[in-house]
């Protein structure tokens, strides 16, 4: 089911589109020759085109969404607004969120914003790292993937590499210093964040039936999700696998990014950005 904003949009543009309908083919015909149009069927009219295209872009091409926590750090931080793709993973209809037309699938490495799982009416954003029929081993923080293969295929385990990154900026959780380092993932590299003062939490695992605490085979039409902050995000080692249904996009475009870091002595609330990232603008890797 879409969230709120989706069906209060899709049901103003409809109602939008009936007025002028009715005005188009009932009431203009009934009208006189200079009698004024109806106000409320005038307002039909004149924002109709308007939230017709809102709605077109916002339901099959791009939606913007807001970072709200650094789970991702340090790819997307707090106060990072991006777009996000929605045809990457097929076309869906805005209400039911049901596939109309399939246009892609997701690929290991990606980042995607995605229905939490346990509550559909919370999007989370993570970077898919297990593929349908993938075994995924995180083991004393380091990852390994065996991927599904069929049966004429050869395919090699990936024993994701992660070098440390020497002149990365600092970042920070609860006042420890993470350490940055570059994962290799097959093709795919990226930076993730590790904290060395923090143990892996195993007992916190997700327990599938049949796999050891830190394996996860992910099943036919899920996908397994993991923050790049790797000690500091709440993905599929905790709660298990995204199914394909809750697919919301791929974020593709950071569009504007704000320094949110405040202190508590500010007379001003916490929520007022402090500056401005334009270094971070542009393509989401």
């Amino acid at each position: 089911m879409a969230n709120y904003f989706s069906i209060i949009l899709t049901v103003v543009t409809l109602i939008a589109g009936a007025l002028w309908l009715f005005d188009a083919l009932v009431l203009k015909k009934k009208r006189a020759a200079g009698e004024p149009q109806n106000s409320v069927t005038e307002f039909g009219q004149s924002v109709f085109p308007i939230l017709a295209i809102i709605l077109v872009v916002r339901t099959f091409l791009y939606e913007p969404f807001q970072i709200p926590s650094g789970s991702m750090m340090p790819t997307l931080l707090k106060g990072d607004f991006i777009l996000v793709e929605k045809y990457a993973y097929g076309l869906h209809d805005p209400l039911f969120q049901k596939e109309i037309i399939e246009t892609g699938k997701p690929e290991r490495g990606d980042i995607a914003v995605f229905k939490y799982p346990l509550e559909p009416s919370i999007d989370y954003i993570k970077r898919i790292i297990g593929l349908p029929g993938d075994r995924i081993i995180y083991r004393d923080k380091s990852l390994y993937i065996e991927p599904k293969c069929k049966a004429d295929e050869n395919c090699n385990a990936i024993r994701v590499e992660n070098v440390m990154v020497d002149d990365a900026p600092v970042y920070y959780s609860g006042g420890s210093a993470l350490t940055t380092y570059e994962a290799h993932m097959g093709s795919v590299k990226h930076q993730i964040l590790l904290d060395s003062r923090v143990s892996p939490r195993v007992p916190y695992y997700f327990k599938q039936a049949g796999t050891q605490p830190t394996e996860f085979v992910v099943p036919e039409g899920h996908y397994f999700a993991m923050g790049d902050n790797r000690d500091n995000s709440e993905d599929s080692r905790y709660w298990g696998f995204v199914p394909e249904e809750n697919l919301v996009g791929k974020a593709v475009f950071m569009w504007m990014s704000f320094e949110m870091d405040r202190s508590s002595e500010s007379i001003l609330p916490q929520w007022v950005p402090t500056g401005i990232r334009f270094e971070r603008l542009g393509s989401i890797e």
